[in-house]
């Protein structure tokens, strides 16, 4: 029986064995059709997916050199190079490798002609921000461009930004022209950074006895007080700004300093010091002076006043931070 069963066993692999040896001609005729219809295929979609890279490589390297050429006629002024790219169909809100639009970088070279071309076109956002928060309004304020401010509100330029608002801006810088056109448009009087520093404060420590006198005029609020605990009052003390600790002494509870209508500018900033309560904090430091180029944020104040290499935000520290 076992010796039968062993048998049947080896005629049935010696059947399954022949049989898989024995190939129909046609069928193997029919693969072979089928496989070279399939090579063909597969050659036709590597030859459209090579093109298709070839285009994209091209197209990429293309814009690369516009893009490139496009922001060196920005910082050259070179309005008709501007011109020609816009024309053709660059994106005028595109941003540079740090952040900011041909808008901005128009103001900040300047590039006067640049920014009248832009300015020109109608697809612009003037209310694009920056990196640190800025608008090419706030950047026109602090450079004293009045024709391009006038040009920036009539497109529609935010001039009750949150944060840092353009009026920070004019002030900081003194222009009393610009600040005057803000208020036209509606402008806060006192508008608060994120840590409270008002237009006051800077125009006090930073700008002109002009600025300054317009913002009191307007009603601002000489004794507010920021984050720090500082008043306009000691922003011009630590600015050594005599005419601005003038007009603020007076305005100031116990008018510190001030005998028989005249101002004794030490004896003011010096009261401000002894009427301080202790903290367990450090002093705030003084703020370095801003000017048009944009900084790092950084969370804390310094505890020593540094001047500034490079360019802070409005009421920073140190060149790479703000209050």
């Amino acid at each position: 029986m076992l010796i039968r069963l062993i048998f049947s066993y080896i005629l049935k692999v010696k059947s399954e064995f022949v049989s898989a040896w024995k190939v129909d001609p046609a069928d193997v005729e029919r693969q072979i059709k089928q496989r070279r219809s399939r090579g063909k295929k597969d050659f036709k979609y590597f030859l459209k997916y090579l093109l298709i890279s070839f285009i994209f490589i091209g197209f990429s390297n293309a814009w690369s050199g516009v893009y490139e050429d496009f922001f060196k006629a920005v910082e050259k002024d070179a309005h008709s190079k501007v011109l020609e790219l816009l024309v053709r169909g660059f994106d005028p809100d595109t941003l540079n490798p740090n952040g900011s639009t041909a808008l901005m970088m128009a103001i900040q070279e300047p590039s006067p002609r640049v920014l009248q071309v832009l300015l020109s076109v109608n697809q612009i956002n003037v209310n694009l921000l920056n990196r640190n928060d800025e608008s090419a309004l706030m950047l026109a304020s602090l450079k004293g461009l009045e024709p391009a401010v006038r040009k920036l509100i009539e497109r529609g330029a935010d001039v009750n930004k949150t944060g840092w608002t353009p009026l920070h801006y004019a002030a900081t810088g003194g222009h009393v022209g610009i600040m005057k056109l803000l208020f036209e448009h509606h402008a806060y009087i006192d508008p608060e950074s994120p840590n409270g520093t008002t237009p006051l404060m800077m125009a006090a420590r930073y700008g002109s006895p002009e600025a300054v006198k317009l913002l009191l005029e307007e009603g601002a609020v000489p004794t507010a007080r920021n984050q720090l605990g500082l008043s306009a009052l000691e922003f011009a003390c630590l600015g050594e700004r005599p005419d601005a600790i003038t007009m603020l002494a007076p305005l100031m509870p116990g008018r510190p300093g001030v005998k028989d209508k005249r101002v004794d500018r030490e004896a003011a900033c010096a009261a401000l010091v002894s009427n301080s309560n202790p903290s367990p904090s450090p002093a705030p430091a003084a703020p370095a002076r801003p000017t048009v180029a944009p900084s790092r944020p950084i969370e804390k104040p310094a505890e020593k006043p540094v001047e500034p290499v490079t360019s802070p935000r409005p009421g920073s520290t140190t060149p790479t931070g703000r209050w």
